[in-house]
């Protein structure tokens, strides 16, 4: 299972549209989940809404939030998504089980409990690994302490966790005019990653659809322009 968590204030302003790129995610399959972080009143409609359409293309979630806020959105969306994609799989096999709509309320009370406890066991045991996808761009330097701190208690979340846990961390825009940056390839050592924040330099616009692009890129282990055959298995790798 593959995902990616983007912070971002939106309004995306240069290269192809991140609906598109969050479409491609979700066909290589990689489900795009994305937090807006605002002050009040500082986002419009559009803005708002581009955060939303990104995560809908990316059959991922949502969520506008404060800077006070990200924090604990970060940790809560984390584990959230952990949970939320297992039950999808689960829910998925039921269909295929039991026909019709398969759903597990479906199933007796007691094999009910048994199923949800089994997805909860399996969400704290999987092995885990995070892609982070931070937006630098020069609208975001207000919000970078909220960035830092939010980096910082989800690492305390991650290091807690029974299963392997491990992070990659990207930001966009890149140096001389690139579309992204990787600050941190794949590590377990995540005592470390809080402090690549205090390095970051916000400039620049908001390539936030070719952003998404590199990271999928990335994810597949593969060019752009090769598309997967079929999808992973539900104990392949995690991403967020």
């Amino acid at each position: 299972m593959k995902q990616i968590i983007l912070i971002t204030d939106g309004c995306s302003n240069v290269g192809i549209d991140p609906v598109i790129a969050a479409a491609e995610a979700q066909e290589e399959g990689i489900v795009v989940h994305v937090i807006g972080v605002i002050d009040q009143g500082e986002i419009g409609e559009l803005g708002a809404a581009e955060i939303a359409d990104i995560a809908k293309a990316g059959g991922g979630l949502s969520r506008i939030v404060t800077p006070s806020q990200l924090s604990q959105t970060v940790q809560m969306m984390t584990r959230k998504t952990v949970t939320s994609t297992i039950q999808q799989a689960v829910q998925k096999e039921l269909r295929h089980i039991l026909g019709g709509g398969g759903e597990l309320t479906e199933l007796p009370p007691e094999k009910r409990g048994h199923l949800v406890q089994a997805v909860e066991d399996l969400a704290e045991n999987v092995s885990l690994k995070v892609a982070l996808l931070v937006d630098a761009s020069a609208s975001m330097k207000p919000k970078l302490a909220a960035v830092q701190e939010a980096v910082q208690d989800l690492m305390v979340s991650l290091r807690a966790r029974t299963g392997l846990s491990e992070l990659c961390v990207f930001r966009f825009p890149g140096f001389h005019g690139a579309d992204t940056h990787l600050d941190l390839d794949w590590t377990r050592e995540l005592a470390k990653v809080p402090n690549l924040f205090y390095k970051i330099n916000m400039r620049g616009t908001t390539p936030t659809g070719p952003a998404l692009l590199h990271v999928i890129r990335h994810l597949a282990g593969r060019p752009q322009e090769e598309r997967a055959a079929g999808k992973d298995g539900m104990l392949s790798e995690y991403v967020i």
